[in-house]
């Protein structure tokens, strides 16, 4: 038997149950690939709490919340949500990821079609990150 709180839940996000737990599925998908992150160095881990906090907004608004507080990614969460903010320290890393990995690639020789529209590819999401404002504080 379906619960009031449940129906009454349901009926305000406007979603159907089968779409709220849709959404759920991937918040906590999101959420598990960013734990791992947090001990593989090469798995990220905000980007998918940032994909958690998408999904948690539609499938369950209580959770986005608490991922929002959350006390030590809480604060990048709010800042990106919020203002589009990538801290300086992600964007070194990430186009220093990049750039190393667009090394490995012009060293193992796939072509230069490859090389090039990998090339065009990182540099554009380069220049995006990098063109993203700073934190307030920092």
């Amino acid at each position: 038997m379906t619960s009031r709180r449940a129906v009454d839940e349901s009926k305000s996000n406007g979603l159907g149950k089968g779409r709220r737990r849709l959404w759920l599925l991937v918040g906590h998908g999101a959420v598990g690939l960013a734990t791992a992150g947090a001990f593989l160095p090469i798995l990220p881990t905000v980007p998918f709490l940032l994909v958690a906090g998408w999904a948690y907004a539609r499938g369950n608004p209580e959770l986005r919340e608490r991922m929002r507080n959350d006390p030590r990614f809480g604060r990048t969460v709010r800042e990106w949500q919020d203002r589009g903010a990538i801290p300086v320290k992600a964007k070194v890393m990430a186009v220093g990821g990049m750039s190393s990995s667009f090394a490995v690639l012009a060293l193992s020789s796939p072509g230069y079609p490859v090389l090039a529209g990998t090339g065009l590819a990182m540099a554009a999401v380069a220049v995006y990150v990098v063109s993203r404002p700073p934190p307030s504080d920092s």
